[in-house]
């Protein structure tokens, strides 16, 4: 994707069943991702819409990777949603048809120039889980995250575009976004382990684990005994930190609002992350999240432009 993209390329006004496609995605959004939901509420309304529409139909492919399908059946179900990307791709979803994610992510990609291979990647990712793929070092399990997480960003920033900037860093948009889409996932590995464990499900590479003496896993509310899951739990947390580093050079590429988008979300995963870092052992007793009032907190200074021009001042000094 060109990194000088800067706005919607199909401006009509949506129609009716259109519009009518866009609710039902926003409906899901915000009652099934919170976090992504304070990101995009930040954004004029066709990108918010195409957000919307990427996320429900990502949402698809996630629920039908954690449902409780045979393996078997979850095969076929992710190879009738890939034909169905497919139908979307080529044109071949008409405003009437009978699924409102698939209208809704049509007419986005009309509206944008949005990627959509990424969701391709996102759907061979689910096959990763589904067929139990284990990882043994921090590279195999880039290539998991980069499915199910950097290839959403670059969808992402198909729908925000970049400013005009020029440049070493305006050609590597695409490249920060996809490390960015990393560190998200690597604070949701952290936070979600003992949820994973008892899906019968293990992120973190097999080397690490072995490590810091959790190869036996988390299948309790209490560290493995004679482990270092603290020291396991802070060397994530600095492999996260320094994607975030990397990733957040996008903020400068990406007009105020989508900028403010951006910073909102990774704000708040950010925050997480400090959480998981001050009290480790807390993702083994339940969900880590952050209250209403400091997700607000964290859309405001990215409304504000305070994380874009902080970071893009950081990552300058971090180059000369």
């Amino acid at each position: 994707m060109s990194p000088n993209v800067e706005g919607p390329t199909h401006a009509s006004v949506p129609s009716a069943p259109v519009i009518a496609a866009y609710s039902y995605c926003e409906a899901v959004t915000g009652t099934q991702a919170r976090n992504f939901a304070y990101g995009i509420r930040l954004l004029p309304t066709d990108k918010r819409q195409a957000m919307s529409a990427l996320y429900a139909f990502s949402r698809r492919v996630d629920d039908i990777g954690d449902g409780t399908l045979p393996p078997e059946a979850k095969l076929a179900r992710l190879e009738e949603t890939r034909a169905l990307l497919g139908r979307v791709r080529a044109g071949g979803i008409d405003e009437d048809d009978t699924d409102p994610v698939a209208v809704a992510l049509a007419h986005a990609a009309r509206r944008f120039p949005i990627p959509l291979g990424g969701l391709d990647e996102l759907i061979d990712g689910v096959l990763m889980d589904v067929r139990g793929q284990e990882y043994e070092t921090w590279d195999d399990l880039k290539v998991y995250c980069r499915c199910v997480a950097g290839a959403i960003g670059r969808l992402s920033l198909g729908v925000f575009g970049t400013v005009r900037a020029t440049g070493p860093d305006a050609a590597r948009a695409d490249e920060y976004a996809d490390v960015l889409g990393l560190a998200l996932q690597l604070t949701n590995i952290l936070r979600d382990v003992r949820e994973d464990a008892a899906n019968g499900r293990t992120y973190l590479p097999a080397e690490d684990l072995a490590k810091f003496g959790c190869s036996e896993g988390f299948s309790s509310d209490r560290a493995p005994a004679g482990s270092d899951f603290a020291g396991l739990v802070h060397h994530e947390v600095r492999r996260a930190r320094a994607l975030f580093v990397e990733g957040y050079r996008l903020l400068p590429l990406l007009d105020r609002r989508s900028g403010a988008c951006v910073a909102a979300m990774a704000g708040i995963y950010r925050r997480l992350l400090d959480r998981i870092e001050r009290e480790p052992e807390a993702v083994l007793r339940g969900r880590v999240s952050l209250p209403t009032h400091e997700k607000a907190y964290v859309a405001v200074r990215g409304l504000s432009g305070l994380d874009a021009r902080t970071i893009s001042r950081q990552s300058t000094r971090r180059r000369i």
